[in-house]
């Protein structure tokens, strides 16, 4: 079943049923006659597979598939915040989101041009604000409407979830967790994360995007990401999101094996004197260069090269004399092999903190619940 086969207006009537007990409570709180209701809450149970309530003589008495879904249909509903977004509505201002034209809409959804129109501008009637604007040959979303896509995209979200935790309760296992992997997460935690909890729920999906957070971000506000795991933002800019530390990371200076500064002790003088490579400004790692030198009171040496790969900037110091500053972990390998080298230790207080951000109206299901819990079990081995 696919979420957008759902009935909105017979979900939050469901939701209903489980708050007040009886479906003629419900009828009236949704303006709906009972036998509709009684019909809709028969076939939404068809769809499923599953039932929602054992009809009592005094009531209603939610089942565990209720308990799944009902909370999933609250949330949703509190992002949609409106009684005037239908099913088709919703589904026609997110396909447009995604496609950025009605042609393209029309060919994502399979749904003809005339249906396309005739959602979005109903949908822009009713809530009263323009939701889409003509740029040249195509469209694009006004504020209103990039702001009502992300609410529909968390929505459409939290519905797809419960689909799928029904799904678990029928021992058909369709659920999956999407993680956002910034560099030093993908060093140890993450991947001691990811396969200590597969060990235990080896059916569940793993999706895994990697890279910098302003490229993970927005994913993760909009609904793509469930968590995203690497380096924490102080102060955290986003009002939507919420940060949960996990450890401390203390970076080093690396250089490349028979370096000029390898026999050492290298003073910060001495580093000074080295081109570096480092990631762009804004960069926790960044921070905590400029810091370094700062403290110091030594001239901030030369940054030719921007750059946050791991890879890239493995390959320059190899091939020179550049320095960087980053994580031991994530260079655990060309360390071992005798590739690289620390050059110099730096001061505890130019740690980092990793940790997981998520959204703050995030609702976490069992096995995320689980895969939070290898996460804090991974960090605390790592001390």
């Amino acid at each position: 079943m696919q979420v957008w086969d759902l009935n909105l207006r017979h979900l939050s009537a469901t939701a209903q049923i489980a708050r007040l007990g009886t479906i003629n409570a419900a009828a009236q709180a949704v303006a709906l006659t009972q036998p509709a209701i009684t019909q809709a809450l028969a076939r939404l149970e068809r769809e499923i597979g599953l039932p929602l309530f054992e009809r009592r003589f005094d009531g209603m008495t939610a089942t565990r598939a209720a308990d799944a879904l009902i909370p999933r249909i609250e949330a949703a509903m509190g992002h949609i915040a409106s009684p005037h977004v239908t099913m088709a509505r919703l589904r026609a201002l997110l396909a447009l989101a995604d496609a950025g034209s009605y042609a393209g809409a029309s060919a994502l959804t399979g749904l003809s041009l005339p249906s396309l129109h005739r959602a979005v501008n109903d949908l822009s009637l009713a809530m009263r604000r323009t939701l889409v604007q003509r740029r040249g040959k195509g469209v694009a979303l006004t504020d209103a409407g990039a702001s009502l896509a992300r609410s529909f995209r968390l929505a459409r979200v939290e519905l797809e979830t419960g689909l799928a935790e029904l799904e678990a309760l029928k021992g058909r296992e369709t659920r999956r967790i999407a993680i956002g992997a910034m560099p030093l997460s993908r060093a140890r935690i993450l991947p001691a994360a990811v396969t200590r909890f597969l060990r235990r729920f080896p059916q569940v999906r793993i999706a895994i995007a990697e890279g910098s957070r302003a490229e993970l971000v927005e994913p993760l506000r909009n609904g793509a990401l469930d968590l995203m795991v690497g380096a924490l933002r102080e102060p955290l800019l986003e009002a939507d999101l919420v940060q949960k530390p996990l450890f401390t990371d203390l970076p080093a200076v690396i250089g490349r094996k028979g370096h000029p500064l390898a026999a050492g002790p290298a003073g910060v003088s001495d580093l000074a004197a080295y081109p570096w490579t480092v990631p762009s400004k804004g960069a926790p790692l960044r921070d905590s260069f400029d810091r370094f030198f700062a403290v110091a009171g030594v001239e901030p040496p030369s940054v030719p090269i921007e750059s946050g790969s791991v890879m890239m900037i493995r390959q320059i110091l190899v091939d020179s004399d550049f320095l960087t500053m980053l994580s031991p972990d994530q260079l655990a390998v060309e360390l071992e092999a005798g590739w690289l080298t620390r050059i110099a230790d730096l001061p505890p207080e130019l740690g980092r903190t990793i940790g997981v951000t998520t959204r703050a109206s995030w609702r976490l299901t069992e096995v995320q619940r689980e895969f939070m819990a290898d996460l804090d079990a991974v960090a605390a081995e790592m001390g």
